[in-house]
Formats: C-alpha cells, structure tokens, sequence
C-alpha cells in the first residue's frame, strides 16, 4: 500500500516538473515540447542530472550548474505541492473515475494558479481545455446531475461577474471564466463553498501583506491561486464541510 502512495507522489514530482515548463512557456507562447529544457538566465541546454524533480534543486542548492543564477523557488514548490496532492487525491478517491477528474482538474488549476501569480492573466486555452474535459468527464463519471453542473456554473461565474462590476475592473475576465469552467467540476452547492474558501483565503492573505508592509491596498493581487486553493480544499472536505453546516 505504502508503494502505492509513493508512486503517486513521484508520479506528482515528475508531472510538476512539466508544470514549470507550461508556467514558464505558455505566457510567452513558446511550445512546451521544442525546444528541450534550458536555463532561462543562461539559456544553457539541461541535462537528465538537471533536471531530476525537486532532488536536483536541493543537489544545485537553488543555482544553475552553468551560470551560478539563483533558481526560482517556484520550480521545487510547483513539483512537491504537485506530488503532495496526486498523493493525497489517491489517498481520498482511491483508483477510479474520480480521481482521474479530480487530478486533471488539479492538474490544470496548478498551471493556471501560478501563472497568474506571476503574470496576472489566464491563458484561454487552459480555460478552454478546463471546460473540454469538465463536460467529457462528467459525461463518464455520472457523478453530477446537470442541472448542479449549470447551478455550479452560474454560482461561480456570476458572482465574480459581479464583482467585477461592482468594482469596475477590481475582477479579471480570466478569474470569471475560470470560475465558470469550474463549475462543472463542482457542481451546486459545492460551488458556492469553493467561492467562500476562496474569498476567506484570499482576505487572509491579503491581510498578512498589509500588515507586513508587502503589497500596499490597492495593489493588485492575482485571485486565481485563491480560488484554486477553494477549490481543492472544496474537493477534499467540500461535503463533511456542508454535512457539518447543515446539521447546525
């Protein structure tokens, strides 16, 4: 059993590692497959030693063999958070249709998450491939009747449209498509609940930059991480959460 877990969690370093490819080259519209990887201070050609997940980081001690440059912490944190949560997800669903959802769904906000706070944007063929596989799998897994699919879209979607207007501009149409495409992974009332982590996280965070001086009021601060993080601890806890509610 223990092996198990431990497949799924080097299954994570290594997909996370591909993760910090698509991070780094899909904003600048570079293919993630050509060319193969490279230093991106040094432009330096990696070799296999380079680029063993996490372990090859710490062996550098966060340098580039050929440059000395500082890595970024995001390459280590993208491919352990990554390993931490196929493990995880496995621990929760066990091997079926679910855990195949719920990794691609992972899978995606863990791409979108850190682009967006590097960048502040979202790409749209990440949203387009979110909503793509959001109907093709809730088409095998059955798990969601579809009017909670467009509850859990509309929930989502238009409650950051109106932020958005309600703060003419304070909302980016990135975060609401991502919403949106959420949904239909959530479906009602879970939906809703994703939004109130996301909202509780994000305002306890921004609360920590202000306090320590980080990021001044009205500086923006990208949502998607937020949302995401919602989301996932939705898909964890999302129905001992609403159990617990209800029952009060």
């Amino acid at each position: 059993m223990t092996m198990i877990y431990l497949i799924f969690f080097i299954s994570g370093l290594i997909t996370g590692s591909f993760f910090n490819v698509c991070i780094y080259r899909l904003p600048r519209k570079e293919s993630v497959v050509f060319p193969p990887s490279r230093c991106p201070l040094c432009q330096t050609r990696l070799t296999p030693r380079d680029l063993v997940p996490l372990f090859s980081y710490l062996w550098l001690k966060g340098c580039c063999r050929y440059c000395q440059g500082r890595i970024s912490w995001r390459y280590p944190a993208v491919e352990l958070l990554t390993g931490l949560l196929f493990m995880m997800l496995y621990a929760h669903f066990g091997f079926n249709l679910w855990l195949v959802k719920y990794l691609i769904l992972t899978c995606l906000l863990m791409i979108i998450s850190f682009i967006d706070l590097e960048h502040y944007f979202i790409p749209d063929q990440l949203i387009l491939l979110m909503l793509g596989t959001g109907i093709l799998l809730n088409f095998f897994t059955r798990e969601l009747p579809i009017p909670s699919i467009l509850w859990g879209m509309l929930v989502l979607a238009g409650t950051l449209f109106l932020l958005a207007a309600l703060s003419k501009g304070g909302m980016g149409g990135g975060d609401i498509k991502l919403a949106g495409a959420a949904g239909l992974f959530l479906g009602w009332p879970q939906s809703l609940l994703a939004l109130f982590l996301a909202g509780f996280l994000g305002g306890i965070f921004s609360l920590i930059l202000l306090i320590f001086q980080l990021k001044k009021r009205k500086d923006p601060l990208p949502f998607a991480p937020f949302l995401s993080g919602g989301i996932i601890l939705t898909v964890f806890f999302g129905q001992a959460l609403l159990k617990w509610y209800f029952s009060l």
